[in-house]
């Protein structure tokens, strides 16, 4: 986004977390996906474009508070059988994988991301520093 921007980043930062707190209950919820997750043999896990519905529907369910969700670091991924798979060639074990966070591989990377928000200097909204010291800290949970 930084080449998209015509202002400073932490000032576009500080703005969508003022809008948030202006809106009961903050704003609408965000999901992550990685569609292109591949096993040990370089094979994608997930089967394709067509079943990507399988994990839209537990993202409304979620949505609803009908769908189970297991905590990691980074938020909360599908609990094992919350996402249908009836009629799939997909094994408990790929699926697992595909909802695995790897800690350590997130501790890695933290650097970096520090490095990346030091560009933004005073203007990294408080917030945004905040929510890195908690994940560094659910991270050596």
């Amino acid at each position: 986004m930084l080449p998209f921007c015509g202002y400073n980043m932490g000032d576009y930062f500080a703005h969508w977390l003022e809008l948030g707190s202006k809106h009961a209950g903050g704003l609408r919820r965000s999901f992550c996906v990685n569609w292109f997750r591949k096993d040990e043999n370089g094979k994608f896990l997930w089967p394709g474009f067509g079943e990507n519905s399988r994990v839209l529907e537990w993202i409304f369910r979620r949505v609803e508070g009908k769908a189970e969700a297991v905590d990691t670091p980074l938020g909360r991924v599908p609990a094992a059988g919350a996402i249908n798979t009836e009629g799939l060639d997909v094994t408990d074990g790929q699926m697992a994988e595909l909802v695995k966070v790897d800690s350590d591989q997130v501790k890695d990377e933290l650097p970096a991301q520090r490095q990346h928000l030091a560009k933004f200097g005073d203007a990294l909204p408080t917030e945004l520093r905040k929510q890195l010291a908690a994940l560094e800290e659910r991270l050596r949970a």
